[in-house]
Formats: structure tokens, C-alpha cells, sequence
């Protein structure tokens, strides 16, 4: 990751200072969840492209003699619910690796993805958004950190029909909620150096939803009196994304707008295909390619074999950390960053024509 980007989910529960004791239920940070013991994780391939970049990664950590081993789930996005041998394993192990999960569109199969993060409480997505050497894009100097709530907001699921051609779709927004991943974006600038949180919202239209998310977002601004906080709207906010990104550090969001905002901030410093992120929540973490969009490609890609595996490398590199391998860590990062600088094996959406597996021998050959 980058140099200011150093891993919230193995610090925060370092003795965080936290002003907020007095609330009677406690907002919590991913905890240590190992002391580098060799560690088995949780891995579901997913769809589309999902075996084949969890298959890079389950590669490359062989070749790293990384102490890491998968236990495999096959899950698929048309299933009707998240298998529960697959939620226990994820309890006992504590982390998990996924590649994308398709969404079925309309229809009444529900997204695995909402399953998964509200059984298991897994309420923060964090997406890096930065500029990688050797990428050329149109804007330089983009290290943005994308905080999303992950359990609420429009992705509640709640959706009803009144009366036949009349749908009625509920957004929940909760003050615990809204605090928590308020709390997290506040404890992630503060352990990283960061200077600025910005919280996003469209509170000027939904002013009880989103007023209630800005309201808890400012009382615990006040406790963090060194680090810059300001709001834009959601709109606005997308349209200074893509002329001056630069200006943006820490963006902490609802569900909804933290996907677009992210996706957005994601193809501005050189794809989806680059961006690492995580799930936390209290217990547990789940790791993945950080943007959403083309997380499961498409026929062609998956027939043709040449799917990006560079976020999920990453991503697993930010597992690393959470699992206290920080050599093994590095040692990934700057194989990985090492390929794409070089510049000679890309996969199509950075330029090249390389298949996976031409992309994962160059970053095993980069360990040498």
C-alpha cells in the first residue's frame, strides 16, 4: 500500500484513544485476530473472473511460502442464501478471501454480498483509491481512502410492492450506525496520518436520512480537533472527484453513494482492476477486489483467461497485514507494483493483452 496507507485493520485496536466511553453501547475496530501463527482463511471464489483471481492469489502465496491456508467454499451469486457451513467457517477463521459475487438484476434473488456482511456485522468498507507507479492517468497526486457503511442505508433490502406499478423501497439510516462508521473513518485518518475526513451525503434533499448520518458525522468530528472535517454534497462530490481528486483524503459515506463514490475514485487512479479493499466489522473481515464494478468481468474475459488479478493481489496483501505477516506483505506490494511499473505484463484493461497466468509468473518471477 502506500506510505500513508498502513493498515487500519491491524492497528486500531492498539489502545486507540477514544473519547467515547461514555456511550453505552461501544463502537468496535477490527481486533488482532492472530499473534503470526500460520492462519487458515476462508475462500470463496465467487463468480466470472473469481476463480481465476483467487487462483492467482492462492499461487503467489504458495510461491511466497506464505503460512496461509484456504479453506475453499464454492458459492455462487444465483444461490438463494450464503450456504451456513460457509458463515462458520468465516466465524471460526475469522478473515475470508472472495472473488466477486454476481447480483442477479430485478427478480427476487437477493445479493450474497448484503448476506454475508450483515450476518456477520461486517459494517466498514475501506477502498484505497491511489495512483500506481507506472500507470499513466489524468489526474497524479490521488490517494483517496473510501470509508462506506456496509449494513444499511438503500441496501436494506426493504423493498415492498403497495399496489400493483407501485414500489416502495425503504431507506434506514440509525444513529449507531451512522457514528460507528463515523468513529471508523476518524480512527483510520487519525492511525494513518491522514489530515482531512469528508463526508458525503445528500442531506439538502433527505434531510431526516441523511441529516441524521451528517449530525452523528459532526459529533464525532468534534472529538478529533486535528483532523480537517468537511461535507459535500453527492453530487457535487462526483463531479470534483473526476476534475480535482486530489483535493479529497478520507471520504466517509452511506452505502449507496460510498460504491458509486468509490468506483468513481477507483477508475480515476487507473481502474477497478488495481484497487485493493477490505470488509471489517468487530470479528471479522472479508477481503476483496476494493471497486465493485467488473468484479465478475465478462464470458470473454473468463474464456479468454485474462483477467486482471492485480486489486485481489493486493487486497490479499492487505489480508497479510490483518494476519501480521507484514514481510510477506511487502514482499507482494512491491512484487506486484514491480510487474505493472515494468510495463510488460498488462492485462487488456491496463494496456497490454497478458492472460492471469502470464500475470502472476511475472510477480512469482519478481520475487526472485
Amino acid at each position: 500500500m502506500a506510505r500513508r496507507s498502513v493498515s487500519i485493520l491491524n492497528r486500531l485496536l492498539a489502545n486507540p484513544p477514544s473519547p467515547f466511553t461514555a456511550l453505552s453501547r461501544s463502537i468496535t475496530y477490527m481486533p488482532r485476530p492472530g499473534d503470526g501463527a500460520p492462519r487458515t482463511v476462508t475462500l470463496i471464489p465467487g463468480d466470472g473472473i473469481g476463480p481465476l483471481v483467487t487462483g492467482a492469489v492462492e499461487q503467489v502465496m504458495e510461491a511466497m511460502h506464505a503460512p496461509v491456508h484456504f479453506e475453499r467454499y464454492e458459492v455462487l451469486g444465483h444461490m438463494r442464501k450464503v450456504p451456513e457451513e460457509v458463515i462458520e467457517s468465516v466465524k471460526r477463521n475469522k478473515v475470508c478471501l472472495k472473488g466477486g459475487l454476481a447480483t442477479p438484476v430485478g427478480g427476487g434473488v437477493s445479493s450474497l454480498n448484503m448476506q454475508l456482511r450483515k450476518e456477520l456485522d461486517i459494517f466498514a468498507s475501506l477502498v484505497n483509491c491511489i495512483n500506481v507507479p507506472g500507470l499513466v492517468t489524468r489526474h497524479e497526486n490521488v490517494d483517496i481512502v473510501v470509508i462506506r457503511e456496509n449494513t444499511e442505508g438503500e441496501y436494506s433490502g426493504l423493498e415492498h410492492e403497495v399496489v400493483p406499478g407501485v414500489v416502495e423501497s425503504l431507506k434506514v439510516i440509525t444513529k449507531f450506525c451512522s457514528e460507528r462508521i463515523a468513529r471508523y473513518a476518524f480512527e483510520y485518518a487519525y492511525l494513518n496520518n491522514r489530515k482531512k475526513v469528508t463526508a458525503v451525503h445528500k442531506a439538502n434533499i433527505m434531510k431526516l436520512a441523511d441529516g441524521l448520518f451528517l449530525e452523528s458525522c459532526r459529533e464525532v468530528a468534534k472529538h478529533y480537533p486535528g483532523i480537517t472535517y468537511n461535507e459535500i454534497i453527492v453530487d457535487n462530490c462526483c463531479m470534483q472527484l473526476v476534475a480535482k481528486p486530489e483535493q479529497f483524503d478520507v471520504m466517509v459515506t452511506p452505502n449507496l453513494y460510498g460504491n458509486l463514490v468509490a468506483n468513481t475514485a477507483a477508475g480515476i487512479a487507473g481502474g477497478t482492476g488495481v484497487m485493493p479493499g477490505g470488509n471489517v466489522g468487530a470479528e471479522h473481515a472479508i477481503f476483496e477486489q476494493g471497486a465493485s464494478a467488473g468484479n465478475v468481468g465478462n464470458d470473454k474475459i473468463v474464456e479468454q483467461k485474462k483477467a486482471n488479478p492485480v486489486a485481489l493481489l493486493l487486497s490479499s496483501a492487505m489480508m497479510l497485514r490483518h494476519l501480521r505477516f507484514p514481510t510477506f506483505a511487502d514482499r507482494l506490494e512491491t512484487a506486484v507494483k514491480q510487474v505493472i511499473q515494468e510495463g510488460k505484463y498488462r492485462t487488456k484493461d491496463l494496456g497490454g493483452d497478458c492472460t492471469t497466468q502470464e500475470v502472476v509468473d511475472a510477480v512469482i518471477a519478481a520475487f526472485e
